[in-house]
This record gives C-alpha cells, sequence and structure tokens, in this order.
C-alpha cells in the first residue's frame, strides 16, 4: 500500500489554522466583531484536525511495525 503523506497534511493543516489565527486577529483589529468568533473557530478545527492526523499517523507506523 501507498505511503499518505501524513506530514504534508498536517504541516498544510497546522499553516491554514495559522493563517485563520491571524485573519481573525486581523479582523477584530478592524472592527468586524461578527465574523471573530467563526474564524476563531476554523482556526480552531484546523489545529484540531492536524493534532487528529498526527494521532492517526502516529498509529499507522506502530501497526505497520508489527
Amino acid at each position: 500500500m501507498k505511503q499518505v503523506p501524513f506530514a504534508t497534511v498536517c504541516a498544510g493543516l497546522v499553516a491554514l489554522g495559522t493563517v485563520f489565527g491571524f485573519f481573525t486577529l486581523q479582523l477584530r483589529a478592524d472592527g468586524y466583531e461578527q465574523y471573530v468568533q467563526y474564524m476563531a473557530f476554523a482556526s480552531v478545527m484546523m489545529y484540531f484536525t492536524a493534532a487528529m492526523t498526527g494521532v492517526t499517523w502516529f498509529r499507522a507506523r506502530r501497526t505497520d511495525s508489527d
């Protein structure tokens, strides 16, 4: 089976979460308070998804070594 690019997916999700986080701060600074909650939620979800991808990566490597 071909190795899934977990590292690339994880790094991309972290980068996307960081961009959403900076965008959230910019929206707050510009006075768009009604959108801050949604962008902050999207940022947190990207970090959570990256963490779950990392867990999946760890578990996949562990099962392949058996």
